[in-house]
C-alpha cells in the first residue's frame, strides 16, 4: 500500500498555556482534494504554520512522501514540491501581476526566460494574461486571492495548501475559485489540502473532510458523512446548513 503524499503524526502545538493543536493526526494521499474546517480559534491555520514550517510543532512529527519534514525552513519545503497560500493576501504591491509570478518561478529556473516561460503558463492557468501588466496592488480581492494561488503555481508544486482562498469572494467568484482548484487537481494532477469557511464551495469537490474544534480533530469522512455527524453540526455547521444541505440532495 503507497504511503500517503502527506501525513501530520499527534500534531500539538502550544504558546505558552494556550494549547492551539492537540494531537491532531490525519493524512493526505496524493491526487485527493481534503479540506480542514471548523470553527474560528479551532487551530486550523496554526496546523497549516506546523506543516509548512513556520511553527516548528511542540510535539509530532510531519512526513511529506515519506520524508520527515518537520522543523525544516519554509524555503526547503517548498522547493520539495510542498507550499501553501496564506489568509490575508500580501502580493508585491508596487510590481507586476506577471513580476509578482516570477518571484515564484525562479525557485526552480535557471535562467531568466525559463522563469518567464513558467510565469506565461501559470498566467493561463489562472486566468490572468490579460491582468499580466497591472500592478498587484490595484486588483479586486478576487484576482489577489488568484494572484496568490499563481504565485504558489510558479514554484512547481506536487501539493498546495490553501488557507481560506474563497472568503470574501461573491457568489460568480467563489464559482471560478472552485472551478480553478478543480482544475489544478484534474488536469495538473496537483493534490490540494484546503481550510474553508465556504462550506457551500469545498463540500462538493473534496475527497475527504477532517474537522477541527478547540485544537482537537473531531470527525473525518466524506462530504456527505460529515455533513449528517452530529457532533460536526452541534460544534460547526449548525442545522441550519445542515437542513440546507438535505435540500440540495434531494433536488439533486
Amino acid at each position: 500500500m503507497p504511503k500517503p503524499m502527506l501525513e501530520a503524526k499527534n500534531l500539538t502545538m502550544k504558546f505558552g498555556n494556550l494549547t492551539a493543536s492537540n494531537n491532531v493526526s490525519f493524512s493526505v494521499d496524493k491526487g485527493e482534494i481534503v479540506s480542514l474546517i471548523g470553527p474560528n480559534g479551532a487551530g486550523k491555520t496554526t496546523i497549516f504554520n506546523c506543516i509548512s514550517g513556520f511553527y516548528k510543532p511542540f510535539s509530532g512529527r510531519v512526513y511529506f512522501e515519506g520524508k520527515d519534514i518537520t522543523g525544516l525552513s519554509p524555503y526547503k519545503i517548498t522547493s520539495m514540491g510542498l507550499t501553501r497560500t496564506f489568509q490575508i493576501v500580501k502580493p508585491l504591491k508596487e510590481m507586476t501581476v506577471k513580476e509578482n509570478i516570477l518571484t515564484g518561478a525562479f525557485l526552480r529556473a535557471s535562467s531568466r526566460s525559463e522563469a518567464e516561460k513558467i510565469a506565461d503558463e501559470i498566467l493561463k492557468i489562472t486566468h490572468l494574461s490579460e491582468k499580466k501588466d497591472v500592478l498587484a496592488g490595484s486588483l479586486t480581492t478576487a484576482d489577489k486571492k488568484r494572484l496568490e494561488i499563481a504565485r504558489v503555481l510558479a514554484t512547481k508544486p506536487k501539493m498546495i495548501m490553501l488557507d481560506e482562498a474563497m472568503a470574501g469572494l461573491n457568489q460568480t467568484e467563489t464559482k471560478e475559485a472552485m472551478e480553478l482548484c478543480l482544475n489544478l487537481n484534474k488536469q495538473h494532477g496537483i493534490t490540494l489540502l484546503i481550510v474553508e469557511h465556504v462550506m457551500e464551495a469545498i463540500m462538493p469537490i473534496s475527497n475527504r473532510v477532517i474537522v477541527l474544534n478547540a485544537g482537537e480533530k473531531i470527525a473525518e469522512g466524506s462530504p456527505e458523512e460529515i455533513v449528517n455527524n452530529e457532533e460536526v453540526i452541534k460544534a460547526y455547521l449548525g442545522e441550519r446548513y445542515h437542513a440546507k444541505s438535505k435540500q440540495t440532495n434531494r433536488r439533486v
